[in-house]
């Protein structure tokens, strides 16, 4: 089956209110291609479930965001995420924020399609008394031992970008990190992937290992070719991160910065568009 499409293509099948992963890992291969897409959309009241970067940072900035459930927020380089960083401390978002083990324990949780998953983290921190509505259970066996019962994350949809893809939906990282882009596609009803190019499915093995195919089709609602499309985060071995367009973006944090940043975000559409910035400089 052919799945691919276009990026306004995905973004009309999204609704207001829909809780949405997006893939990636802080400013590390992000589909902001598509974040870009929803920020052009009147999409609103979204909750989003993200080990976050700029993806957050730019929709609570736009007013499209209710709810934040994160690992972490940040810009890598740029440790703490400006933008989210002020939508939260002035109240505009709500933020539910669990240990790092735990969010992708809830992620597995809503890939095998069980309510919850036990686990150890998140005992003896803050994170049960920031977050009440967590719970504990005990062993069945004989220790007993009491475990967080960290919930599954459902998703309504899944937004992902990976180095290359094939027509059917397969997908391949070629960095160093898988991140976790697998278990927000197993954990959504729906799933979407940009990639920096579509290929053959044979050519799958002349890019890389075969291990390094970490999306198969039966994850995969539809595919888009976006080369550049995770600019301004980093997508090794194709490119890295653009600091200077980063640090811009961060910078726009100051109320009379963010509009003409934002007008200028969004007429980004291509690879070519991403070179002529850099060739501004």
């Amino acid at each position: 089956m052919d799945k691919r499409t276009t990026l306004s293509e995905v973004v009309s099948e999204l609704r207001d209110g829909m809780t949405i992963g997006i893939g990636g890992w802080g400013s590390r291969r992000k589909p902001m291609a598509l974040v870009r897409e929803i920020l052009r959309s009147d999409l609103e009241d979204l909750t989003l479930v993200s080990y976050g970067g700029p993806d957050v940072g730019l929709l609570c900035a736009a007013g499209k965001v209710r709810k934040v459930v994160f690992g972490f927020v940040s810009l890598d380089s740029i440790p703490l995420e400006p933008h989210f960083r002020k939508a939260r401390q002035t109240g505009r978002v709500d933020a539910v924020e669990y240990d790092e083990g735990m969010f992708q324990w809830g992620l597995r949780a809503a890939a095998h399609r069980v309510p919850f998953l036990p686990t150890r983290a998140g005992l003896g921190s803050d994170v049960l008394k920031l977050n009440p509505e967590l719970r504990t259970v005990r062993s069945p066996y004989a220790d007993g031992e009491e475990l967080v019962a960290m919930p599954a994350l459902e998703l309504d949809a899944a937004l992902i970008h990976m180095n290359r893809a094939d027509q059917h939906g397969n997908g391949q990282f070629l960095g160093p990190d898988p991140y976790f882009d697998n278990l927000y596609c197993m954990a959504a009803k729906r799933r979407f992937m940009t990639c920096e190019k579509i290929i053959d499915t044979a050519d799958f093995a002349k890019s890389g290992s075969i291990h390094t195919l970490l999306i198969n089709r039966l994850m995969v609602d539809g595919v888009v070719e976006t080369p550049g499309g995770a600019h301004f985060t980093e997508c090794p071995p194709d490119y890295g991160r653009d600091e200077a367009f980063q640090k811009e973006y961060a910078q726009a944090v100051k109320p009379e910065l963010w509009e003409a940043f934002r007008q200028r975000y969004l007429e980004l559409d291509s690879e070519a568009d991403y070179q002529r910035v850099v060739a501004e400089r």
